[in-house]
């Protein structure tokens, strides 16, 4: 049978909007083919089993929460600074609230990769680089603070992004703006001047 990329895609598209909504118990063929709008069976032909769809929607939720990297060129013209990092950390933030079913399929992803050794491996090894790309264009784009730093506000601005997902009512939305500012100063430091 011949494989049409575009459905692929969109079944893959639909995977990562069940396990959004439903839960990793709730991703079926069945559900993703609801989902995408396609006779019942599509998915499956399309994917040897479960966790052949689950490796392409780890792959596909990276590509579709990763930023643009036009908008990237844009926001890093100013001069690397630490209200630049605040802005950056600012802005990852509102891109999880404009991408919010993406996130919530990666967490969803997350806690089924504790279940799933090749999940985890796969996801571990997603997530590495990803995390290794981001400290690259830190260091790369001349941005203040050390590694540590940047490991340091990744790790609470993922904590940040897990309350905003999950229980949005126990971090205000008015307070978060101001607490990414303190959270930046003290992992990079006040600024200099």
């Amino acid at each position: 049978m011949v494989r049409n990329p575009e459905r692929r895609t969109a079944l893959v598209d639909a995977a990562i909007e069940v396990l959004a909504r439903d839960g990793a118990r709730g991703l079926t063929f069945r559900a993703v083919d609801v989902a995408a709008g396609v006779p019942n069976g599509t998915a499956s032909n399309y994917f040897a089993n479960r966790d052949a769809l689950l490796a392409q929607v780890t792959g596909q939720i990276h590509q579709r929460i990763a930023p643009d990297p036009a908008e990237v060129a844009e926001v890093m013209k100013a001069p690397p600074s630490r209200a630049l990092v605040v802005e950056l950390m600012g802005w990852i933030n509102r891109r999880v609230a404009a991408q919010r079913t993406g996130y919530l399929a990666m967490l969803e992803l997350r806690l089924e990769a504790t279940r799933r050794p090749e999940l985890q491996e796969e996801l571990t090894r997603a997530i590495r680089e990803t995390l290794d790309d981001d400290l690259r264009f830190h260091e790369e784009g001349g941005l203040p603070g050390d590694r540590t730093a940047v490991l340091l506000t990744y790790l609470a601005m993922t904590g940040l992004m897990l309350e905003q997902l999950t229980l949005p009512g126990v971090v205000p939305a008015e307070e978060t703006d101001g607490l990414i500012a303190a959270l930046v100063e003290r992992t990079i430091g006040p600024s200099e001047g």
